[in-house]
């Protein structure tokens, strides 16, 4: 007798992942909409680094005929299913506007675009100050004459602490676990778990090993990358949709997420 498969031997953790984490659609809206507010003009081109499955970079594509991007990432695989399952849907006019390298974001060498993003805080893969500062002059370099750079940060006193955070998404759970914190070095090991209906669970679809970077921290470096800083926190209602604004304080909550605008 067969024993019944299940759901988490056939489910895809890349598709996982964007249900759980990302809204391209509100972050491309954001971007677009504040630099437009910054530089009175239309952005048309941006670099999406640590693109993973290009999933915000088709999405900017989408979004008007002449707008351009280019998709950078060091991992071949992901990169394969953002092609087959973003790129692929993509009309062909629409697939000659997106270049994607498989480069690291240290060296990469591209154009010049209007936008840099760097979001789901991945660059918090560079552990050493001068590296982190590094990335960020080269980002400075890549940009154009008025261009701009995007990143997100989390924080609050709960990023300091082992937990273990479950969110419900229909036919699954997202779990997301700080398995492991250093204050010494500020060393952070952080896990994406997937637990299904049946009891399946996918352990560690997806593994971080980062350093906890403060605001302050990644605020000073990018000033000492060159740029000029705004931090946009959300202003919005307990419950409500969320409504980045402007701000020089934020509130001291057990977590909080701020997007970091950083202009040449």
């Amino acid at each position: 007798m067969n024993k019944r498969k299940k759901l988490a031997d056939s489910a895809d953790i890349h598709e996982l992942y964007e249900l759980s984490v990302q809204c391209v659609e509100a972050e491309i809206d954001f971007v677009d909409t504040t630099f437009k507010k910054m530089r009175k003009r239309t952005a048309r081109s941006l670099r999406e680094d640590f693109c993973g499955t290009m999933n915000t970079s088709c999405e900017w594509i989408r979004r008007r005929q002449h707008n351009k991007a280019i998709s950078v990432d060091l991992e071949p695989s992901v990169l394969a299913w953002g092609k087959a399952h973003h790129l692929a849907k993509l009309t062909s006019k629409q697939r000659q506007r997106i270049t994607v390298l498989n480069a690291d974001v240290l060296t990469v060498k591209a154009a010049p675009t209007d936008i840099v993003l760097a979001m789901n805080f991945s660059y918090w893969l560079f552990k050493e100050k001068k590296t982190l500062k590094r990335y960020f002059r080269s980002v400075y370099d890549g940009l154009g004459d008025d261009g701009i750079f995007f990143l997100d940060c989390f924080g609050g006193y709960e990023a300091f602490q082992l937990l273990e955070e479950k969110t419900r998404h229909g036919k699954f759970t997202y779990i997301w676990d700080q398995a492991d914190y250093n204050p010494i070095t500020g060393d952070y090991l952080c896990h994406i778990h997937f637990t299904f209906r049946d009891g399946s669970k996918i352990k560690q679809a997806f593994s971080y090993d980062w350093r906890l970077w403060t605001l302050p921290e990644i605020v000073d470096l990018l000033k000492a990358a060159g740029f000029q800083i705004t931090v946009y926190w959300d202003k919005a209602e307990e419950g409500g949709d969320e409504d980045y604004q402007p701000a020089t304080k934020g509130t001291a909550d057990a977590g909080w997420v701020a997007y970091i605008v950083a202009a040449k």
